[in-house]
Formats: structure tokens, C-alpha cells, sequence
């Protein structure tokens, strides 16, 4: 199975809670959907943008995507006692019983 792994860091400047990381990602989510339809011009206008700008600016915004999705790791294991080694095990397993996963890891 090939991954790719990322490391984020847990912000310290920051006090996040459920919420306002669940209302972030939401934002960041929209941020990098807004990146790939307006710069790959799915809404109708005129790309101004040549590609490699565009896939620059998709992956910043992923990245922001990702950083949140961490934050929120940080608040469920630090404040629900949540194991998300544990958790991204059964995510693992999960994939392999829907088929997406061959067995051999």
C-alpha cells in the first residue's frame, strides 16, 4: 500500500475548540474548492492563470485543508481522550472491507 505521510505541527498560538476548527475546516474547504473551480475556470470565467500557478495555489490550499484536519486531532485527542493512531488503524481497516485497500499492507 503506498502512503503519503504528513506531519503538521500542533499550533501554538491558537486555543481551537471542536467548533471553531469544524467552522475552519469548513472554510478551508471552501477555499481550496473555490481554487480548483475559479483557476481551472468550472465557474465560467476566464483563466488568467497559467497551470503551475494554479496547482501552486490548489496545494496551498490542501495544505490548509490538512493543517486543520490535524488541529482538529490535536482537540479530540487532547480533549476527548481520543487515540488517533488507534482510530486511523480502524479508518485502514475500514478501507481495506469497502474495497478500496488490497489486504497486503
Amino acid at each position: 500500500m503506498e502512503k503519503k505521510i504528513i506531519a503538521l505541527p500542533r499550533l501554538d498560538k491558537l486555543s481551537p475548540t471542536m467548533e471553531s476548527t469544524a467552522l475552519k475546516l469548513m472554510e478551508e474547504t471552501g477555499e481550496l474548492a473555490q481554487a480548483i473551480g475559479k483557476f481551472r475556470g468550472l465557474n465560467g470565467e476566464k483563466v488568467d492563470v497559467d497551470e503551475k500557478e494554479v496547482m501552486n495555489m490548489i496545494t496551498k490550499e490542501l495544505l490548509d485543508v490538512a493543517q486543520t484536519a490535524v488541529s482538529m486531532m490535536f482537540v479530540l485527542e487532547e480533549n476527548y481522550g481520543i487515540n488517533i493512531n488507534q482510530a486511523v488503524e480502524k479508518h485502514i481497516e475500514k478501507l481495506v472491507r469497502k474495497g478500496y485497500l488490497s489486504e497486503s499492507r
